[in-house]
């Protein structure tokens, strides 16, 4: 799978996705930016990809990283594994495993290791997307699941509407922003009726919250 398969495989998932042509480049990104996982390619414009992290781990940037090697090539996967890579895939990874290993990637960084986040008495397991309140079922929509994924896979930091409207449409067809307040407040209900001991908490004029 090539880089824009990569690209189109993520964004499908809706995942936001940023893009690099040099090492430096990358570099630079993630110091500006909170990422939650880099996708390295076996070569970029003025380096590899190990030589890439290795500059990354060098300079104390601690993003998550997978790495892409040469099918066949131990040494290279050995060697990004003890520079600090996460993960490894090839070129010729599934589209699926791709994706499966992206998600182990970002849910292990997150402190989950399981495909099941956990938020007070809720549990969302991000594979079947049963979503469970002490036990109990509560049926959400698509997109309200999507936001409590987003919400407890960063417990505790502020997320602005921008990056909520992001994360449901990866700026495909993107309606009004005032949606996500509609979402929110659906979202709230709902697991407020099933007993949510947590809270979405509004933060005037940055966004929401999950605290448990």
């Amino acid at each position: 799978m090539n880089v824009i398969g990569k690209v189109r495989a993520l964004q499908l998932a809706t995942i936001t996705v940023d893009t690099a042509k040099s090492g430096e480049d990358a570099v630079d990104m993630t110091r500006h930016f909170d990422y939650d996982v880099m996708i390295l390619g076996v070569s970029l414009a003025d380096m590899t990809g190990v030589e890439a992290l290795r500059r990354l781990r060098a300079r104390n940037i601690s993003v998550p990283a997978i790495a892409t090697t040469k099918s066949g090539d131990l040494a290279a996967v050995v060697q990004a594994l003890d520079i600090g890579a996460d993960d490894c895939i090839t070129p010729t990874t599934d589209r699926t495993e791709f994706l499966a290993r992206v998600r182990s990637v970002i849910r292990r960084s997150k402190g989950f290791a399981r495909s099941v986040l956990t938020a007070a008495n809720l549990s969302l397991d991000i594979q079947s997307k049963d979503v469970e309140i002490a036990g109990r079922a509560v049926n959400l929509t698509g997109k309200e699941q999507s936001i409590m994924e987003l919400l407890i896979m960063r417990k505790g930091v502020v997320q602005s509407k921008e990056s909520i409207l992001t994360h449901l449409y990866n700026g495909i067809d993107e309606p009004e922003m005032k949606i996500i307040d509609v979402f929110i407040c659906k979202l709230r209900r709902k697991l407020a009726e099933a007993g949510f001991s947590g809270a979405i908490a509004t933060v005037w004029g940055r966004g929401y919250v999950l605290r448990e």
